[in-house]
């Protein structure tokens, strides 16, 4: 999820029901989908913000090098899916909820790509304020002293508390307020809080190895924190008076441990072009897949 070193070889550690038929599907989510009248079409303004979960750094073909940011991104598949949309794509490996008004880098605050023309606006955020990154990195490092036990877990929850709900809990009125500034910013437009998809296998047995070094009790473990900065992301999208998309219950079975072919999130050593622990050109597909089914029904 955050920004990842432009060179290969430092690529390192990073944080991170078939497709509706574009024009009908998103029409029916959303009036401005569709032309108001027969003379008088009116293109959807879309503009796609968040982190690297939605910018799809090393998913071909790159077209930010800064950003990192895909074509392929689940927002460009959204996009190409209608015609009548227009796609203004701003998300950014490494963002956090303090980039959307913000510079990050070269890159502008986020939020100023949405305005009063916007119709839709899609976020995924959050990741990279939880520290996702530093927490992989430790449950790697620990993982040797324990491969059997839970050493992460342990190392985490060790004080008393556990770091990684507290940081959820940090992070949530973050994730309001970027809610609450696309609103204010676009108060007509639709907006769209999506979710991170299935990471960890959903029956918490792990797969231990080279290219997934993590210790067997933690990938449990991992799988809860995750789902818990997914129901916290849902929560806040209902009541900020957004809609929240549920991209983990559609890519279960799919995640980090699932053989190469079925795999949608790569490894530690991505076999697919993807950055580490990050969706691959399927995964981003899903990712759409669901972002669509949403916007197809409007409750």
């Amino acid at each position: 999820m955050r920004r990842l070193p432009t060179s290969g070889a430092k690529r390192a550690l990073a944080m991170g029901a078939a497709l509706i038929s574009g024009v009908a599907a998103l029409a029916t989510a959303h009036p401005a989908m569709a032309s108001t009248t027969a003379h008088h079409p009116h293109r959807v303004d879309y503009v796609a913000l968040g982190d690297s979960y939605a910018s799809a750094p090393l998913v071909p073909d790159q077209v930010d090098a800064d950003c990192q940011r895909s074509s392929n991104n689940y927002p460009s598949l959204v996009a190409r899916s209608s015609a009548a949309t227009t796609l203004t794509d701003v998300t950014c490996s490494g963002a956090t909820t303090a980039d959307m008004t913000t510079p990050q880098g070269t890159a502008a605050p986020q939020l100023d790509a949405v305005n009063r023309h916007t119709d839709l606006v899609t976020l995924t955020i959050g990741g990279n304020d939880i520290g996702f990154t530093t927490v992989m990195g430790t449950c790697a490092k620990l993982s040797a002293t324990d491969p059997a036990g839970a050493p992460c877990r342990d190392h985490l929850t060790g004080s008393g508390t556990d770091q990684v709900t507290e940081s959820i809990a940090a992070t949530t009125p973050k994730v309001a307020a970027v809610i609450r500034g696309i609103h204010h910013r676009a108060p007509h437009a639709r907006v769209v809080l999506v979710g991170y998809p299935d990471i960890f296998p959903e029956d918490g047995v792990g797969c231990t190895s080279a290219s997934v070094p993590l210790a067997a009790g933690d990938f449990a473990y991992l799988r809860d924190k995750e789902k818990e900065l997914n129901s916290m992301l849902a929560r806040q999208a209902r009541l900020s008076g957004a809609k929240y998309v549920n991209t983990y219950a559609p890519t279960v079975g799919h995640d980090l441990c699932a053989p190469a072919g079925e795999r949608w999130i790569e490894t530690f050593a991505p076999q697919s072009p993807a950055a580490p622990l990050h969706p691959n050109t399927r995964g981003e597909s899903a990712m759409a897949t669901a972002v669509k089914l949403a916007l197809a029904h409007r409750h």
